[in-house]
């Protein structure tokens, strides 16, 4: 919540510089981080791919590859008209 208030507060602060300012809220990614960082065993990696196939509306957890691309999206020309928006790359968790 924190962040998408400065989201809308920098996008207004920082439009005469034309600055757009979004947040991107990702769902649950599987990575590699969490069997090196986190110290998961492959068991429990597999557990939370099913816990977040039933908690997602789309039925399986994120890949990196589909937050860069919203990460892209925003970043690049063709997202020109939005600023001050929060987006969910969560498989719709968020909208249930």
């Amino acid at each position: 919540m924190a962040l998408r208030s400065f989201a809308r507060t920098w996008s207004v602060d920082l439009k005469d510089r034309q600055l757009r300012v979004n947040v991107v809220s990702p769902g649950t990614v599987i990575t590699p981080g969490y069997k090196t960082e986190l110290g998961m065993s492959d068991e429990q990696i597999e557990q939370m791919k099913a816990d977040t196939a039933t908690t997602t509306p789309l039925g399986r957890p994120g890949t990196p590859d589909e937050i860069a691309k919203a990460v892209s999206f925003l970043a690049s020309d063709d997202s020109s008209y939005i600023t001050g928006i929060e987006l969910f790359v969560d498989g719709g968790t968020a909208q249930i």
